[in-house]
């Protein structure tokens, strides 16, 4: 498993619920700009509309060598799931506060071009502040076994 780009700041602001993989529905030269790395998470989410679920504001760069046949960095792309999943989704997110996002884009096994998705529910300041602090505690406690 290739991972080509992972959502840094969604454990952050976030508490991940569940996570489901889905495929990507890709032009040729978005697939060949992920091999090359070139993509970003950052403000991107997921949407279900009339059943298909869609991933709105992910940036797949555009390929160098892609000429007129390149694609719009920040399209609408379509998520590939059953359709029991995305109905038990679209229940979940009416729920009060659940939202869909991206996680992770990788290649699998087989060279096919998935992406992670995480049902999540947003973090309050406060919650931030204690996984700060959560953090420094460890570090304090890892460089003192280290001496």
């Amino acid at each position: 498993m290739k991972i080509v780009v992972t959502n840094k700041k969604a454990r952050f602001q976030y508490h991940l619920l569940d996570s489901y993989e889905a495929g990507m529905e890709l032009m040729g030269t978005e697939v060949k700009s992920l091999r090359l790395g070139g993509a970003s998470l950052v403000d991107a989410y997921c949407k279900i509309e009339n059943g298909e679920l869609f991933l709105i504001d992910c940036n797949i760069s555009q390929y160098s060598h892609g000429n007129f046949w390149n694609h719009d960095p920040r399209r609408k792309r379509r998520l590939l799931m059953h359709r029991k999943e995305i109905l038990r989704l679209d229940q979940k997110t009416k729920e009060k506060g659940l939202t869909i996002i991206p996680t992770k884009i990788y290649f699998n096994d087989s060279g096919r071009a998935k992406v992670e998705i995480s049902l999540a529910r947003g973090k309050r300041l406060f919650d931030k502040r204690e996984d700060i602090a959560r953090r420094d505690v460890e570090r304090k406690l890892r460089q003192r076994v280290d001496i």
